[in-house]
């Protein structure tokens, strides 16, 4: 498996990232964590480069190796920063060797689970964003979780990942009132051509039903899981769904 390498993004969004085997590859992938989890994606960023895109895997500000404070505006927006870099410097740079990798993009998808399903909702608002993928999703952070309830989770982070997470009371109420990065607040924004949904029945973590009526509110596509759970992003390389991924991210 290949090393992943590193780079930053608006001075304080680390990202690790592989390149595709043809460097003149014009496909980028964006990975975006679940909260709380270990930054640690390099199957999946394997898997993803061998199937001839760029795939970077970011921290969110304030989260891990980024500088900055969590949750002080909605980790979508760090998202539309690297897209922004991307397009704007067409080049990233490999900090450990200095290496510059040019990056023509013609095709850009962000793939979200969990707490990173809505930074992949929300980045699908952006023209330069072509698909998304949102796995496991919270579509409503004021939806009851049967096992990780807000403020349980709040304490839970905090008690098990100390500064891994660094965020104020204010800003992660705010989060459990619906008051940012809250896909249901913006339902008649989003275009169901751009979204594929993947979540399980017995998810115990986000509830399927919120989840299914959103998908179906905004067009979206929906694979049904009966069972599975809060699926893990492993599932995106089993042979049947990563083929569907593939077809749906590389369809017109």
């Amino acid at each position: 498996m290949a090393h992943a390498l590193r780079t930053r993004f608006c001075g304080d969004i680390v990202s690790e990232f592989l390149p595709p085997k043809d460097l003149s590859s014009k496909e980028v992938l964006i990975l975006c964590d679940g909260m709380p989890s270990l930054p640690h994606k390099k199957a999946l960023m394997s898997f993803i480069s061998k199937r001839n895109m760029w795939v970077f895997h970011p921290r969110y500000r304030g989260a891990w190796e980024s500088g900055g404070e969590f949750l002080k505006e909605s980790p979508h927006l760090d998202i539309l920063d690297i897209i922004s870099e991307l397009y704007t410097k067409k080049s990233v740079t490999d900090l450990r060797h200095g290496n510059v990798f040019s990056i023509d993009i013609e095709r850009l998808y962000v793939v979200g689970g969990s707490f990173g399903g809505p930074a992949a909702l929300f980045s699908s608002l952006d023209s330069r964003v072509t698909k998304v993928i949102a796995r496991s999703s919270v579509v409503d952070w004021t939806a009851p979780s049967e096992k990780e309830p807000m403020d349980e989770l709040k304490l839970m982070v905090r008690n098990s990942f100390g500064e891994a997470y660094r965020f104020s009371d204010k800003n992660w109420d705010r989060l459990s009132r619906g008051e940012i990065y809250n896909p249901v607040n913006h339902i008649e924004e989003f275009d169901g051509s751009k979204i594929h949904m993947i979540h399980a029945k017995d998810d115990a973590v986000v509830s399927y039903d919120p989840v299914a009526s959103f998908a179906n509110m905004i067009g979206a596509t929906l694979k049904t899981y009966n069972t599975g759970g809060h699926l893990s992003s492993g599932i995106l390389m089993k042979f049947l769904e990563s083929r569907r991924m593939l077809k749906f991210l590389r369809s017109k």
